[in-house]
């Protein structure tokens, strides 16, 4: 099979075309490199199967033709989206419309990368792939999470209109190696890691109290992998996360003991509208792919820990 990934330099990204490339497929991964590294797939580049093109996919002209096109470009750290509001929305929007217009004139099937932003502030947890979601469409949060409901929505007008065949994965929050130790806008797991490494204050926004679900990356994968592979998903939506639903202070408690930190936890104020909990119902996952999440938190964490420590070791 012929994939092209948009974003595949990315973090989640990375681990995908990594995993293609090793059942055999021919990858193309096309990533303007603003969020991606081209260090996470340097270990690719010279195979056979596997071809990197720096690009932007909102001007995306694609004239071979793929089986698979993984739409995963985006900005996904909160405070890189608040920041760059409109960088943030173009992937999701413009790029999302290439990628299917792409996919309507040579027959691809799309997986569209959707998130749990989608569900905003849920008033149901688990939340199920039925809910609606209750999101601030005019906040600070709204550029990701407003163009990945545009996105989402596009992919079905193609759907419905035109009969393109998409899939679209609504994924919790993934952490695992490759996450950028060294990045201006950190997620919390890494920047977590990173502070208690160093023995730095580690910063929690709000009381802490706030909940999300922590997905390693191996799991993610294989759910994507498994929606790519499936008969009969054509216009199917997802949840890919984990059911076990973690408050950020017991992430950071957990981080401590794990790396043996004496890291003082201390509170900031509360991100706007940020949303008070976070867990998927993945019925539907189970149901359909036969997925479930196989990494503990613990052990997961542990293996990103590691990997922070070999990275941070060498000054990367």
């Amino acid at each position: 099979m012929k994939v092209l990934i948009t974003g595949g330099a990315g973090f989640i990204g990375s681990w995908l075309s990594e995993a293609l490339v090793a059942l055999g497929a021919e990858v193309t991964v096309l990533d303007n490199l603003s969020t991606g590294s081209l260090k996470n797939v340097e270990h690719l580049l010279g195979l056979p199967n596997f071809k990197f093109v720096e690009g932007d996919v909102s001007r995306l002209e694609i004239e071979e033709r793929y089986d698979f096109i993984v739409h995963a470009a985006s900005v996904p750290a909160p405070d890189a989206y608040v920041e760059r509001p409109v960088d943030a929305m173009l992937p999701n929007s413009l790029g999302t419309l290439r990628v299917l217009e792409a996919s309507r004139k040579h027959e691809s099937v799309v997986l569209y990368t959707s998130t749990s932003e989608v569900y905003g502030d849920a008033e149901v947890v688990p939340t199920p792939e039925t809910y609606w979601g209750r999101v601030n469409p005019v906040g600070v949060r709204s550029c990701y999470d407003e163009s990945k409901r545009f996105g989402e929505a596009l992919c079905m007008a193609y759907f419905r209109q035109y009969g393109v065949d998409v899939r679209i994965a609504r994924i919790f929050n993934t952490y695992g190696p490759r996450l950028d130790p060294n990045a201006s806008y950190a997620r919390v797991v890494s920047r977590f890691i990173v502070q208690a490494l160093k023995d730095q204050p580690i910063t929690v926004h709000g009381d802490g109290k706030q909940t999300r679900s922590f997905l390693y990356v191996a799991d993610a994968v294989e759910a994507l992998v498994k929606m790519m592979a499936k008969e009969g998903l054509k216009g199917e939506v997802v949840n890919v996360g984990s059911p076990r639903e973690v408050t950020i202070l017991e992430l950071a408690e957990l981080i401590k003991k794990l790396t043996g930190s004496g890291s003082p936890i201390v509170f900031q104020p509360p991100r706007p509208d940020d949303p008070r909990r976070r867990c998927p119902d993945i019925s539907k996952a189970r149901k359909l792919l036969g997925w479930e999440p196989r990494t503990p938190l613990e052990e997961g964490l542990r293996l990103t820990i590691r990997w922070f420590e070999e990275v941070l070791s060498r000054g990367r």
